[in-house]
């Protein structure tokens, strides 16, 4: 069962809960630092599951950290395309393939350089749903695989918001005191303690900012669309 999406009371709460950042994922743990902590979704840390049982790993393990934040309430789950123009061909096309329940919610246009040639827009799409355990295993199968990324799930509120990317997940938490509970061994996590933000591009966003970040950005875009063909 889907909820309505109503796109301006979403970008009103994110808004007055994430006033330091938009809805892209390495920005907010960048903002949100304090808050901040990530697992790994496989032993060894390795990043991309080879076999159905590793695939079986990843889901469960991401389901794990899911269900342990928004079990019996409703969610949004947040994906992501980029173009080149502002209504332009959008990558990956997988996303509306996995995400079928998506409406749009809001496009960031990051048009910094005075050359167009330059410019990129981010696309977020979002649907509002129970939370089900399961329910966005296909939209986890294709981050795992490296052909989606920028994905988030968040409860009704925004109070927590879960990241999850090729090789683990990134959760941002209500305080620097949940964010400790969250660390300690009884969560079951694989963290990677040592990780903490760094100011650098992600492929979570191809935004970046200066002529040569944007030359980055579209070629990252094009990089998406022969990724997802």
């Amino acid at each position: 069962m889907r909820l309505d999406l109503d796109r301006e009371h979403l970008s009103a709460l994110w808004q007055r809960q994430w006033p330091m950042g938009p809805p892209i994922a390495h920005e907010l743990r960048a903002a949100y630092s304090d808050r901040w902590v990530r697992s790994h979704s496989l032993p060894g840390s390795k990043r991309y599951p080879e076999t159905e049982d590793e695939y079986a790993v990843v889901l469960d393990r991401n389901n794990t950290v899911l269900d342990e934040f928004f079990a019996g309430s409703d969610v949004y789950v947040v994906t992501t395309a980029w173009s080149s123009e502002p209504n332009g061909p959008e990558c990956p096309t997988r996303r509306r393939e996995v995400h079928a329940d998506g409406s749009p919610w809001t496009t960031i246009a990051n048009e910094a350089d005075p050359d167009p040639e330059f410019h990129t827009y981010t696309h977020l799409y979002a649907d509002h749903r129970p939370w089900q355990r399961g329910s966005i295993d296909g939209i986890l199968r294709e981050i795992a695989a490296d052909a989606l990324s920028g994905v988030l799930a968040t409860d009704a509120g925004l109070q927590r918001i879960h990241h999850p990317y090729d090789g683990g997940a990134d959760v941002i938490l209500t305080t620097p005191e949940e964010r400790d509970r969250v660390q300690e061994p009884s969560y079951g996590l694989t963290l990677a303690a040592s990780d903490r933000p760094v100011n650098r591009g992600s492929r979570d966003s191809p935004q970046r900012s200066g002529r040569s970040s944007n030359l980055a950005t579209s070629h990252v875009v094009g990089l998406l669309c022969v990724a997802s063909d």
